[in-house]
């Protein structure tokens, strides 16, 4: 199966914002403008997350959070030089073998936008004691040049302290639509899919209350994460990312691979899933007729916040894998992200009092 213009169009804007953890402002507007078109109550919190608000007529309503992550990895500008080249610091995971080289645009407070490439020390200047150069600090040794002349051209062009710097990677369709190549696959996945997921849902009667939105800087420790479900207390929170695949090499016992559908995240490093909810995850893939694949991580998701928050809340995650994961080249397969949606749509249309009371009673 095909993704149909409006899937493609979700996934190709989410995917070129610019939203560097603690600067979400552009997610955070398109999340707004499409909450604002269907007429929800939109819930926000102190950090930036944001949530539309879909109120049950169920007198016994309980609380249904689906959360997707605004943030991309990028850099923060710390520094600009006399010559023009600018210093920065990293805001999330990166390999320095994804960097050298690479284009970039940086955005400043005032939303103006230049575009540049990385440039870095020379290897023979910085090397270790053994002769290597460690990722840390190539990457705290990159030079960002957008072709300003001196300190004072890039501080006219508005440059100061705080812009945002973002790695180029842009949307392409490939082998006749079955796999998608972008920036930002992590986690404009979870965004993409939550709007999806609100078409289908914003004329339905639900019994519970929906909550559906995006918190703010996952990738520098789930921080939005837990701001949002304090205001939102949920029951139970369902958890849109994407993790990374691992079908890079011939080993046919490796987990997470693409085309392999949903993946059954049963651990990570920042949550052990609850069995209950395992349970009714690979449910709902049968009974739609979907794939899916165990996974475990020595990463984390909003979960590992939520779950913890308030009383604790019943959290499960709802991810596909992509390749190349925190790079400006990650690729995710279609079929992945159809199966995402059917699954999770089929378990969000026969939620009710009784199940959800099952799956708590597991906890009491």
């Amino acid at each position: 199966m095909k993704l149909n213009n409006r899937q493609l169009s979700l996934l190709e804007k989410a995917t070129q914002l610019i939203a560097v953890s603690g600067a979400e402002e552009e997610v955070r507007s398109f999340l707004k403008e499409e909450f604002e078109s269907k007429n929800l109550p939109i819930l926000s919190d102190n950090l930036g997350g944001i949530y539309a608000f879909k109120k049950s007529n169920n007198s016994k309503a309980f609380k249904v959070m689906l959360a997707g992550h605004m943030d991309e990895i990028g850099f923060m500008t710390l520094y600009i030089m006399d010559n023009g080249l600018i210093k920065a610091a990293p805001l999330g995971g990166h390999s320095k073998e994804n960097l050298a080289s690479q284009r970039v645009v940086l955005k400043t407070k005032d939303g103006r936008k230049y575009f540049g490439a990385i440039t870095s020390i020379p290897p023979h200047l910085k090397k270790d004691k053994n002769g290597e150069v460690g990722d840390d600090k190539f990457i705290n040794d990159l030079l960002f040049d957008f072709g300003f002349l001196s300190k004072e051209d890039a501080e006219k062009a508005g440059v100061s302290i705080g812009s945002s710097i973002v790695v180029l990677g842009d949307f392409r369709v490939l082998n006749g639509g079955q796999r998608l190549l972008a920036k930002a696959f992590d986690n404009r996945y979870g965004i993409a899919l939550a709007l999806d997921l609100l078409d289908e849902l914003a004329n339905e009667e639900l019994p519970y209350d929906l909550y559906l939105g995006a918190n703010v800087q996952e990738e520098v420790g789930l921080r939005g994460a837990q701001t949002s479900a304090q205001v939102i207390k949920p029951d139970l929170a369902i958890v849109l990312d994407c993790s990374p695949a691992r079908d890079i090499s011939d080993d046919k016992n490796e987990y997470g691979k693409l085309g392999e559908g949903v993946l059954i995240r049963y651990l990570d490093r920042s949550m052990i899933a609850f069995p209950e909810l395992l349970d009714l995850q690979i449910k709902a893939c049968q009974e739609v007729g979907v794939k899916y694949q165990y996974f475990d991580s020595p990463g984390g998701t909003d979960a590992g916040a939520i779950h913890k928050a308030n009383s604790g809340a019943l959290t499960l995650t709802h991810c596909i894998c992509a390749r190349g994961i925190h790079s400006p080249s990650s690729m995710i397969d279609v079929d992945d992200y159809l199966a995402a949606k059917k699954s999770l749509l089929h378990i969000l249309k026969n939620l009710n009092n009784e199940t959800f009371a099952v799956l708590k009673k597991a906890r009491q």
